[in-house]
C-alpha cells in the first residue's frame, strides 16, 4: 500500500508539472502569434489570441491547432478611393490552424467571425453635403441609427422653397454585395408638393460602403443593423494569421 501511495503521489506531481509546462507553452505561443499578426496586418496594438484545447503540446506535435480565437479591438479596413473605415471589436474563430515551428507562419483551414461598424463610420459613405435633387431643391443625409427589426433609420434634410428646411427619416435595408455594404431605402417619404423623381432622391438615400482588406483575407458574409451600429459576420478559408 505504501508503494502504491508513493506511485500515486509521483503521478500527481508529474501530471501537475505537465499541466504547468503545457500552460507555459501555450502562453508563449499565444504571444508569438499575436506579435506576428500585429506585424503582418500592420495593427496599431497587439491583438488578443487564445489557443484553445488541451493539451496544447500534443497539438504542437501534430502540427495543427484545433481552435484559435483572435480579437482585434480596432481595425482600419480599406474603404475604396484610398479611404479607410474603422471596424470595431473584430472577433474571429479559426479552425485547423497549421503553423511553422517558430510560429512565423500560420494558416487556418476556415474562419468565422463578427465585428461592428459604428453608424458614424458608415455615415462617411453617405451624401452628407447638400446635393441637388431638383431645381432649387437639395437633400442630404444627416444621421444613421438603428431603425429596429434589422433596419437602418436614415435621417434626411430636404431644403426646398415650398416647404423650407424639413427633417424626415426613412427605413432602409442593409445587405452585403460582394465587398460592399449596401444601404437601400425600403420606400421613399411622402414629399407632397415637391416634384421629385424617385431616382433623384435615391441618389441620396441609397449608398454603398466598400469594406476590403480584412485581416487574413476573411470576407463579408452577412450584415444587420443593431443598436450600436452594423453587426457584420465574416468568413473565410485558408486564412492567414501570420507569415
Amino acid at each position: 500500500m505504501r508503494a502504491l501511495r508513493i506511485l500515486l503521489i509521483v503521478v500527481v506531481i508529474l501530471g501537475g508539472l505537465f499541466v504547468a509546462a503545457d500552460r507555459l507553452a501555450v502562453n508563449f505561443a499565444e504571444g508569438e502569434v499575436a506579435d506576428r499578426l500585429r506585424t503582418t496586418e500592420g495593427l496599431s496594438s497587439t491583438p488578443e489570441v487564445a489557443i484553445n484545447g488541451f493539451p496544447f503540446l500534443t497539438q504542437v506535435a501534430g502540427g495543427t491547432l484545433d481552435d484559435v480565437e483572435v480579437g482585434i479591438r480596432n481595425y482600419e479596413a480599406a474603404a475604396g478611393d484610398g479611404e479607410r473605415i474603422r471596424i470595431d471589436d473584430l472577433r474571429a474563430d479559426m479552425k485547423g490552424v497549421e503553423f511553422s515551428g517558430d510560429f512565423s507562419s500560420a494558416t487556418a483551414a476556415s474562419a468565422t467571425g463578427t465585428a461592428t461598424i459604428a453608424y458614424d463610420e458608415l455615415l462617411k459613405a453617405a451624401k452628407s453635403e447638400p446635393t441637388d435633387v431638383a431645381p432649387g431643391i437639395t437633400a442630404r443625409v444627416v444621421s444613421l441609427s438603428d431603425g429596429g427589426g434589422g433596419k437602418i433609420e436614415v435621417g434626411l434634410e430636404i431644403d426646398a422653397p415650398v416647404i423650407g428646411t424639413k427633417q424626415l427619416s426613412v427605413l432602409s435595408t442593409v445587405s452585403v454585395k460582394g465587398d460592399n455594404v449596401e444601404v437601400r431605402t425600403d420606400s421613399l417619404p411622402d414629399l407632397a408638393g415637391l416634384d421629385l423623381a424617385e431616382n433623384s432622391v435615391r441618389e441620396i438615400t441609397d449608398f454603398q460602403q466598400a469594406i476590403d482588406d480584412l485581416p487574413g483575407g476573411v470576407e463579408l458574409d452577412k450584415v444587420e443593423a443593431a443598436r450600436n451600429g452594423l453587426e457584420i459576420s465574416v468568413r473565410g478559408s485558408n486564412v492567414r494569421l501570420a507569415g
